[in-house]
């Protein structure tokens, strides 16, 4: 069958691999759709230290159950947790499993769901009669919802979060969807926009207006409750820091490419809760599905292309060479 492998550093093809056979437990999928992410970009790229080669890329997953069960009967439309746990280690045994030191994720430590067929373990399935595309938008969703749940923000709060995209779009969803006033910042009109459809109240361009003065201004002189930081450059990681309330909450989910300096006094005078926020929880699964089905989240804006399997390695490509030109890229099998 069929599949898309990166075979090294900016080296992409479709390949022909072995069908799988399901172990006990498992249940046989038929791959409808799949999303890509920047972690697929950075493995393309060769930038992801966690990637090894050859690999077949793909974690965002929409399908259908081929050979089923009593639970999950086949022709179930299906999302898919792309995580394992060891059920071991210090994350696992305090529950958070998200976060498991040994994970190993579709596409990056083992082969992944660009391919025809699939085989998973039934217990990482989410049965839903959402479209095909919505399903994809699951699992890039929970990553920010994730980030919302641990900033346990609900209906009180003024919540800003840098970077509107996928994951920025799930941590402003989340964190309306809890009730929070949200506000989005970034410095693309058309991703604030789409924010705004997502739950943002308020908008912000972080090139031409001033940050500090509107977070100001939108939070009465105190400054947010909740910043999230989904972009991962070291001016935003500061700035959570500097822009966030007194005993604020600040998630960071971006990872910054170079090493960040803080003025630390402002953790203790603060007294802020400072948390990272890692891939998500089958709660959150739960979560985006119930957005989605409540219709709170503008799937057509934020999907920017579709291409069939045989288009995708020329659009890797040609999204590494102009990422700003896309915003989420299926690929339909």
């Amino acid at each position: 069958m069929k599949a898309v492998s990166l075979t090294g550093p900016g080296q992409v093809a479709i390949t022909e691999i072995t069908e799988p056979v399901s172990k006990q437990g498992e249940v046989l999928l038929r791959v409808e759709m799949v999303g890509l992410c920047g972690t697929d970009l950075n493995s393309f790229r060769g930038k992801n230290p966690l990637i090894t080669y050859p690999r077949v890329i793909g974690h965002e997953i929409a399908a259908t159950v081929l050979e089923g069960s009593v639970s999950i009967p086949a022709g179930t439309r299906v999302t898919v947790s792309p995580y394992t746990h060891c059920g071991h280690c210090a994350a696992c045994s305090h529950g958070r499993v998200n976060a498991c030191q040994f994970n190993q994720t579709f596409g990056v430590q083992r082969d992944g769901a660009m391919t025809e067929l699939l085989s998973v373990s039934a217990d990482k399935l989410y049965p839903s009669s959402l479209s095909f595309k919505e399903l994809c938008l699951v699992e890039p969703l929970t990553v920010g919802v994730h980030a919302a749940a641990r900033a346990r923000v609900d209906s009180k709060d003024i919540v800003a979060v840098y970077g509107c995209g996928g994951v920025g779009l799930g941590a402003i969803a989340g964190a309306a969807f809890r009730g929070a006033t949200t506000i989005a910042i970034d410095l693309d009109d058309e991703k604030l926009e789409t924010a705004r459809a997502a739950g943002a109240v308020h908008l912000i361009h972080s090139s031409r207006d001033n940050v500090h003065e509107r977070l100001q201004e939108i939070s009465g002189g105190f400054g947010p409750d909740v910043v999230i930081e989904a972009i991962g450059l070291p001016d935003t990681f500061r700035a959570a820091v500097e822009e966030v309330g007194f005993t604020g909450r600040i998630v960071y989910i971006g990872y910054a490419k170079e090493l960040v300096s803080y003025e630390t006094r402002l953790f203790v005078q603060k007294e802020l809760d400072i948390m990272g926020s890692r891939n998500a929880l089958p709660q959150d699964f739960r979560e985006v599905m119930a957005i989605l089905e409540a219709g709170r989240f503008p799937v057509d804006r934020a999907v920017s292309t579709i291409v069939p399997l045989t288009e995708a390695p020329a659009m890797l490509a040609k999204w590494s060479e102009n990422p700003a030109s896309f915003t989420k890229i299926m690929v339909s099998l």
